[in-house]
């Protein structure tokens, strides 16, 4: 069934383009189709400007060029299609390339003949009068049910909005990150906020005791646990996004804005006083005692789980699954995989003798915003908590002091884990640094055993081959760990299989 608008006046239509622009993806092409001064040039300009972020962005009409081309991301070509001869002319114009990495608008699409694609989304543009009788147009949208549902789902966002108070708001993509989430910046003159569409996760095939990756390793299904900690966050007094409104069926939620000054400097090289003031941040979290059951106010809980053995282990068989091939052209055999998994058995068991806290997951260079004007802990702001779970703390400070995507020198790793122990013991004279340190060591080791694996899979299986120029990182940040006596054990068989040498050639 097509999605048909209600009579809109011209800035409705520049909401509804706004709309269709956040649910378009690369490789879409909208056919706009309408009578002369039915509004489709206005159309494809709000939409335009709105995947620009540019509400001021010239977007002139191709009737003249035919093309129009914009270097949004992803970026869009505009056609329009009145003046040709025939449709083989499209070929020249390159169609089929701009929609490989793209998306197409294309006005007056009946001109296209067979050389339209077969999934193209329709937009139907019709003269309408408004309740008042001013003159208003009404579109109707149709395609593929995959295609409606991404704009029915853009609409509930407008919804959203609106319920909000901000129905009136600019909306324009904001960059995200490796998962499934995406995000946007909205704007309603001074106020600004940050949506996050957060869908419910379906559970991948069962990889282990009947279970899918996702539940084993805990990671967060739905928008549940981000609201939950997110608000305990802020009542504990941690700078956390606010949320201003949310729809946990479709997982839409509707937050303030933390800013977007980082914690590195326009090279990516840590800047040290604000590594530091994040480890005190960590030190403070690390010191307040969680209730491990948020409760949301629909009426249901969010329980931590546990960061168990199950959780590490199938986190750093990653790296056996994806990384040792990809580095060694062999894979684990059943002894080796034997022995893999009864070290980590056994180093699992040192860590889960330590303490317990609220660990965040994700604590490092992209997670942290930096508010100069603040003071103390605010200075920090903190966001991708979802998958926060209740673990050893030495693993979030050293998600830190190795930071995944960050060079972190040696001489600020040893002081950030020395700042982390001298403020802990100050506030804590039971607190037992040999043994923190020892654990530490290991969730390094584990954290960096399971990044391998997983950028090496985001290349293999996702095709996101740009996360491969973080592994030489990474196995540096493993040969660091491995310098601690107690993985010995795992340095051996690490050393043993060639793990962190060079390539070898296959060819």
């Amino acid at each position: 069934m097509p999605l048909v608008s209600a009579p809109l006046d011209e800035p409705e239509m520049a909401r509804l383009a706004a709309d269709l622009a956040m649910a378009a993806r690369p490789g879409d092409c909208f056919a706009l189709s309408g009578d002369l001064g039915a509004g489709k040039t206005t159309l494809a300009r709000a939409f335009i400007r709105a995947l620009a972020g540019d509400d001021a962005l010239d977007v002139p009409s191709p009737t003249f060029t035919l093309v129009q081309t914009y270097a949004t991301s992803p970026p869009v070509a505009h056609y329009d299609l009145y003046r040709i001869g025939a449709p083989e002319e499209l070929d020249e114009l390159g169609l089929d390339e701009a929609l490989e990495t793209g998306i197409v608008l294309i006005e007056w699409p009946e001109r296209a003949g067979a050389s339209l694609p077969a999934d193209a989304i329709g937009l139907t543009l019709e003269e309408a009068t408004d309740e008042a009788g001013a003159d208003a147009r009404r579109v109707s949208v149709e395609g593929t049910e995959a295609a409606i549902e991404r704009i029915g789902r853009s609409l509930a966002v407008r919804g959203l909005l609106e319920n909000a108070g901000h129905g009136r708001a600019l909306r324009a993509p904001l960059a995200g990150d490796a998962s499934t989430r995406r995000y946007e910046t909205v704007t309603d003159g001074a106020w600004r906020a940050v949506l996050m569409d957060c869908p419910p996760m379906p559970d991948g095939p069962p990889i282990r005791a009947g279970k899918p990756y996702s539940r084993i390793a805990h990671l967060a299904e739905d928008i549940r646990p981000f609201i939950a900690v997110a608000r305990t966050l802020v009542q504990a007094g941690f700078r956390a996004p606010d949320i201003f409104a949310v729809d946990y069926a479709l997982g839409l939620a509707l937050m303030s804005d933390l800013g977007s000054e980082p914690v590195v400097d326009r090279a990516r090289r840590p800047i040290a006083e604000r590594y530091e003031a994040a480890v005190d941040l960590l030190a403070a979290l690390h010191g307040r005692r969680w209730s491990r059951d948020l409760a949301l106010e629909d009426g249901s809980v969010h329980h931590i789980p546990d960061f168990d053995a199950d959780v590490m282990q199938i986190e750093v068989d990653l790296l056996i699954d994806w990384f040792l091939p990809r580095q060694t052209g062999t894979r684990a055999s059943d002894a080796d995989l034997a022995r893999w998994q009864a070290i980590w058995s056994d180093l699992f068991a040192r860590v889960d003798a330590g303490p317990k806290t609220l660990v965040l997951r994700d604590f490092h260079s992209p997670n942290l915003l930096w508010h100069a004007r603040a003071e103390g802990h605010d200075r920090i702001g903190l966001i991708d908590f979802q998958d926060a779970l209740w673990g050893h703390p030495a693993y979030d400070l050293m998600s830190l002091a190795h930071d995944a995507r960050v060079d972190v020198p040696p001489v600020l790793q040893r002081g950030l884990v020395d700042r982390y122990c001298r403020t802990r013991r100050a506030v804590d004279p039971a607190f037992d640094e040999d043994a923190f340190r020892a654990a530490a060591a290991i969730l390094a080791a584990q954290r960096a055993a399971k990044i391998l694996g997983i950028f090496v899979r985001l290349d293999a299986r996702d095709g996101k081959p740009a996360y491969l120029a973080h592994l030489p990182r990474m196995k540096a940040y493993l040969r660091s760990a491995l310098a601690h006596p107690v993985l010995a054990d795992l340095r051996a068989w690490l050393d043993a299989r060639g793990v962190l040498e060079p390539k070898p050639d296959h060819t």
